[in-house]
């Protein structure tokens, strides 16, 4: 083999080895996204549920306080979150069941807790 003809051979990549690699490089980019938007998902419910958590369980300690049903939103920063607190009679006399749901778009959260009733 001449020397020109070692150059032709060795010059560049061929159409079909650009377009395999060019095909594994975008199955792992539609891998990544796929990933990371599956897991961005998931810190937002997390994001949810914890914030949600504590709101519920702070306004399910000002109803026991002073027991009544209602519904309103959180002040700001958390103005996007609305709650429904529900006072209902237990079965058992001088006991009631107090709830306290949480929400935020579609999503919601409730808490209960019993409660002595005194008179």
């Amino acid at each position: 083999m001449s020397n020109e003809q070692q150059l032709k051979s060795s010059q560049g990549f061929t159409l079909l080895e650009i377009m395999i690699a060019l095909a594994i490089v975008s199955g792992l980019l539609v891998t990544l996204i796929y990933t990371l938007n599956y897991n961005l998902g998931i810190a937002g419910r997390h994001e949810f549920v914890t914030v949600a958590s504590f709101l519920a369980r702070n306004k399910l300690a000002e109803v026991a306080i002073a027991p009544a049903d209602g519904d309103g939103s959180f002040p700001e920063p958390h103005a996007e979150y609305q709650f429904h607190s529900e006072v209902k009679q237990y079965p058992f006399p001088g006991i009631s069941q107090i709830s306290v749901t949480v929400k935020r778009d579609k999503e919601e959260i409730r808490y209960s807790r019993l409660i002595e009733i005194t008179q």
